[in-house]
């Protein structure tokens, strides 16, 4: 059993089957790459994955708790973070101070008593959020305003935000979309390292393959809405069920 398991998930928009028995085991501690052509249903099945959307058949579980019909807080509260295709960050606030809203957003909820406890919480938070950007290697642009970054520097900040609030699993829908060569590599060794360094699992939705490989430990190939192949990464780049449903021809 995978930390994540959907089994038989079909989602249906009018006369439009997107997902079709869909069944997915993304294993603990893993990278686990979700890829497909355009209109394969990977966006359909990753917002089925934090609860989005309800699949109109099927279960979609994380570590044995369904996620159907969650509102995206509980979603967050049982460890599931979500990094978007166009970064989510609050362009007018500083990078210091877009790290300090998901520290906060993890307090336990309790009301302040006193001056002196407000201010022992909030040294706490500002703390963390130092630590946290250290951890990104962007404590030198703590004061900058996040909308003056590169779009890499703001995927970066995305996902330090994220880390914050101490996930089990990180969902990422495709997290190098419009970025240079050098945004992207980076992107890579610094998701390598979180990996390596973090007892998280990662499943990413993206459509470079230079990012899949360097990446995955797993990958799972949709067409059409339907699991195609689920393999290895070796065994993936020359399956000829995979070249077929990217080319449009048998290999």
């Amino acid at each position: 059993m995978g930390i994540l398991e959907v089994k038989d998930v079909g989602k249906r928009f009018g006369g439009l089957q997107a997902l079709s028995n869909v069944n997915l085991s993304v294993q603990e501690n893993s990278v686990h790459a979700i890829i497909g052509p355009n209109g394969a249903g990977k966006s359909t099945l990753l917002n089925c994955l934090v609860g989005k959307l309800i699949p109109d058949t099927g279960s979609v579980m994380f570590d044995g708790q369904s996620v159907l019909g969650r509102a995206p807080y509980e979603i967050n509260q049982m460890g599931i973070s979500r990094v978007f295709q166009t970064p989510e960050i609050f362009g007018d606030l500083t990078v210091l101070e877009n790290m300090m809203i998901p520290c906060f957003a993890k307090r336990d909820g309790a009301f302040e008593l006193n001056a002196l406890s407000s201010v022992l919480r909030q040294n706490d938070i500002l703390q963390k959020a130092e630590h946290m950007l250290e951890e990104m290697n962007m404590a030198d642009k703590r004061h900058m305003h996040a909308a003056a970054m590169s779009r890499g520097d703001k995927r970066r900040l995305e996902i330090g935000m994220c880390l914050s609030q101490e996930p089990r699993l990180l969902l990422l829908d495709e997290p190098t979309a419009g970025m240079a060569r050098a945004d992207t590599n980076n992107t890579i060794d610094l998701l390598k390292q979180i990996s390596d360094e973090r007892d998280i699992t990662i499943a990413i939705i993206e459509h470079d393959m230079h990012v899949v490989f360097s990446l995955a430990n797993r990958i799972t190939v949709l067409a059409q809405g339907t699991p195609l192949v689920e393999d290895d990464p070796q065994n993936i780049r020359g399956n000829p069920k995979v070249r077929e449903a990217y080319l449009g021809e048998s290999a």
